[in-house]
């Protein structure tokens, strides 16, 4: 089995000529491509802040889920300027499925509203939300990013539709899709581990595709195969670490998104079979 770095060569390799280049180190994104804010939003009744950050391109361009797919690029967030700010935790909505040339990318089309809830360090108190983001960028060519953002939040702020439906399209809860449980195998190969994964749940209408996550954003994830048999979808997936070495992992650790369309659901962990 190759490591991860040469299955990459090897796709690209492959890909050579089809799929959009990547820009080279130091290339900057046309202008204009590009814009990002900082959406106020409220006060919850826990005492944490609803915010957003919204994410504008230009018409054909498009960026990256949390887990962009074998060829994406994934979006970092650097929020140490911050004052008043102990913690962060975000709502991603569900994403759409890029194919293009035989890879397949997850993420968003000319728009996202991430939403972030903000946990204060001192309740009440005004927000200093100051950070650096860092995404990937895709029309005929692909490229990084680089976003700073600086925004106060203070008083009880107001409800913003654009946050209300971005946290509506979340992915539903396994226990509300009607999953019954999840198991799984991982087994160890030469760089890595194989997991082979048995969802039960209910047939989402058209195509189910598969996405999962390893628990940490360093671990490469192959495009999973999905076999549906009856009330099981059967998910295969190789998982490699930097290092290209076997490794342990805990099945609590992972994550599925099971998509059809316009229905996502997420469900977390598995069970040895």
């Amino acid at each position: 089995m190759t490591s991860r770095f040469s299955r990459l060569r090897i796709l690209l390799a492959a890909l050579v000529g089809l799929v959009p280049p990547i820009a080279q180190a130091g290339s900057a994104p046309p202008e204009n491509v590009v814009q990002a804010e900082i959406l106020g939003g409220w006060t919850t009744g826990d005492g944490t802040r609803m915010a957003a950050l919204h994410i504008r391109l230009a018409p054909g361009w498009k960026t990256y889920w949390r887990a962009p797919g074998e060829t994406g690029i994934p979006p970092h967030f650097d929020w140490s300027g911050s004052e008043n700010l102990r913690g962060v935790r975000y709502h991603w909505p569900s994403p759409r499925i890029f194919d293009a040339y035989g890879a397949r990318t997850i993420g968003y089309a000319e728009e996202l509203v991430l939403p972030i809830e903000l946990y204060p360090e001192q309740a009440g108190a005004p927000i200093r939300l100051r950070g650096d983001v860092d995404l990937g960028i895709c029309e005929t060519i692909c490229m990084p990013a680089s976003l700073k953002l600086d925004a106060r939040l203070q008083g009880d702020g107001g409800s913003d539709p654009k946050i209300h439906k971005a946290l509506a399209s979340q992915p539903r809860p396994a226990r509300r899709a009607g999953v019954n449980g999840v198991s799984c195998d991982l087994e160890p190969i030469s760089d890595g581990l194989r997991l082979e994964a048995t969802i039960e749940m209910p047939r989402l209408p058209g195509e189910e595709i598969a996405l999962v996550e390893a628990g940490d954003p360093r671990i490469w994830v192959s495009q999973p195969m999905v076999k549906r048999q009856g009330s099981a979808l059967h998910v295969e997936a190789d998982l490699v670490p930097p290092n290209g070495k076997p490794m342990a992992l805990q099945r609590s650790a992972l994550r599925f998104t099971v998509i059809a369309g316009a229905n996502a659901v997420d469900i977390r962990g598995c069970k040895g079979r």
